[in-house]
Formats: structure tokens, C-alpha cells, sequence
């Protein structure tokens, strides 16, 4: 039977832990795109029209529903870079999912729902990122984009979460800053 502890921890779950668990993911895209040069970097936090920003972090309207780390080129650029940038997010999910794990069973943290949640939603993240499959819209899971990569098969280089930007999309996102 549900009840309202259940009802509770699933909404703390789903609006709190879960795009935290999302936020690492894309950080860990990023920290890739930052060590191999990439420009015009940019975090989106959830999905929809923007509801604030602050330095290079968007937050949209379903900020707990998914997000994209933006970039516009790397300055360096191959198959075995784009391949960890593509792995970063399932890395740093790992990581996460590794750490709080750890701290567990070394009795530093407590076991709380809160810690169960957080590496039930990394690992449900780390397993259909990595899962090489293509979504509906066409774009690779980054599992996909990375064996597309080391094959050099992948000349897009975007996944549902990695997005590069064109020239024509530069310009439009410094039009609407100036705005």
C-alpha cells in the first residue's frame, strides 16, 4: 500500500535528488569539454523555456527533467577525447554512486533514504546513458556516441545531452543576451 512517507519521498526523490544526480552527469560532460578546450561552454539544467540563468548555468522551466551541457568547439579534438567526453557523465555518476557507497559502509554516513535514492537514481542514470541505443529524436545515448567515436563513425558529436553549437547559433545566442 502507498502511503504519505511513501508519496513524500518519492517527490523529494524526483524534484530534489534526481536532478542533482542529473547535475552531475552533465558536470561530468563538462569537466571533460573544459580539460580538452572547449569554448562557449554552457550547463542546462532541465527542459523548456528558461526560467533564470547565472554565469553559464541555465535553469529551465522542468528543471527536474534531464538537461544538456552546450559547447561550441574543442581544441582538441579527436576520437579518444569526444569518446571521454561522451563517458564523462557516467563517470561522474560513478563516482558519486562510488563515494556515497563508500562513506556507507565506512559508517561516515548514515544510511538514509536520502543516500539510497541519490545511488538508485545515479545508477539508473549511468545505466541508460551508457545503454548504446538511439532515442526517439535520433541522437545516440552517450554509450552509443562513444562506440560511434571510437569507430569513427560519429561526425555530429551530439547525444542527448552534449549539444555543439553551430556559428548560426552562436550568433543567435549573442543576440538574445544583448536583448
Amino acid at each position: 500500500m502507498l502511503g504519505m512517507y511513501d508519496i513524500i519521498k518519492f517527490l523529494v526523490s524526483f524534484f530534489l535528488i534526481f536532478p542533482i544526480v542529473t547535475m552531475i552527469h552533465l558536470m561530468g560532460h563538462l569537466f571533460f569539454v573544459t580539460i580538452f578546450g572547449g569554448s562557449k561552454k554552457r550547463l542546462i539544467i532541465g527542459s523548456g523555456n528558461l526560467l533564470f540563468s547565472f554565469g553559464k548555468v541555465e535553469i529551465r522551466k522542468y528543471y527536474f527533467w534531464n538537461g544538456a551541457c552546450k559547447f561550441h568547439q574543442l581544441k582538441f579534438d579527436n576520437r579518444f577525447t569526444n569518446t571521454l567526453i561522451y563517458l564523462g557523465g557516467s563517470i561522474f555518476n560513478f563516482a558519486g554512486m562510488y563515494t556515497v557507497s563508500s562513506l556507507k559502509y565506512a559508517h561516515i554516513l548514515d544510511s538514509s533514504v536520502i543516500m539510497d535514492q541519490f545511488i538508485y537514481f545515479s545508477f539508473y542514470v549511468l545505466f541508460f546513458s551508457l545503454f548504446p541505443m538511439y532515442f526517439n529524436d535520433g541522437s545516440p545515448s552517450d554509450g552509443k556516441a562513444a562506440i560511434l567515436a571510437l569507430k569513427k563513425k560519429h561526425d555530429d558529436k551530439y547525444t542527448g545531452d552534449i549539444l555543439i553549437t553551430q556559428i548560426e547559433d552562436l550568433k543567435k545566442d549573442d543576440d538574445s543576451q544583448e536583448r
